[in-house]
């Protein structure tokens, strides 16, 4: 009789001893599957809030695009450039954005240096021979070109012809076609052509 008591005893020790086992290992998978949960949850939080802060970065972002800065005629530098381009063929072609981009860095109307421009050398259509051969946009008088100024290159060339605009007549208060042909040019009308230009580049 004591023998089985004994034995079971023992079953029941050992029996004890597996559920305890179990009741931890019950233990330690709730507490992985708490910390697992937190984690998410969190992770969550966090992906949320990053795509909120991504969402208001580019909020700003589009902002600023949007905000670019009016320059000239209602316009910004992009603007006035593509309008100026729309005019512009042969040689000169491709160069609004310097056009437009230089002479309000120097403080001269762009359209009406694109419209002299265009007046003195043709490039509405075809660009003259002083513009093809000699980089003159604008009938500089000067030397390498017969009576007239050779440039190395056409950018030179513009900026050089409206660096001119602005030493000998903006800077003296000159700064309309009609002010400007006295000294410009022998022809009376030919401010008169200039002013057809810029009415021509205004429309688009």
């Amino acid at each position: 009789m004591k023998a089985k008591l004994k034995v079971l005893e023992g079953i029941l020790l050992s029996m004890a001893v597996i559920l305890n086992a179990y009741l931890i290992y019950i233990n330690i998978r709730v507490s992985e599957y708490k910390t697992v949960k937190e984690h998410s949850s969190t992770a969550n939080y966090i992906q949320i809030e990053d795509n909120e802060l991504l969402g208001l970065f580019s909020s700003e972002i589009e902002e600023v695009i949007e905000e670019e800065p009016i320059v000239y005629d209602g316009k910004t530098l992009d603007e006035v450039s593509l309008t100026i381009e729309k005019q512009l063929n042969s040689n000169i072609s491709g160069k609004g954005y310097l056009i437009a981009s230089y002479s309000l860095e120097k403080g001269v109307d762009p359209y009406m240096a694109t419209a002299i421009m265009l007046h003195e050398t043709g490039c509405k259509w075809k660009c003259s021979y002083l513009v093809r051969e000699c980089n003159n946009v604008g009938g500089q008088k000067g030397k390498g070109c017969g009576a007239y100024s050779y440039f190395n290159s056409l950018d030179e060339g513009i900026k050089a012809f409206i660096d001119n605009l602005y030493k000998n007549y903006i800077s003296y208060g000159l700064t309309t076609p009609e002010e400007i042909n006295p000294k410009y040019a022998e022809d009376p009308n030919w401010s008169k052509g200039v002013n057809k230009y810029i009415e021509i580049i205004k429309a688009q």
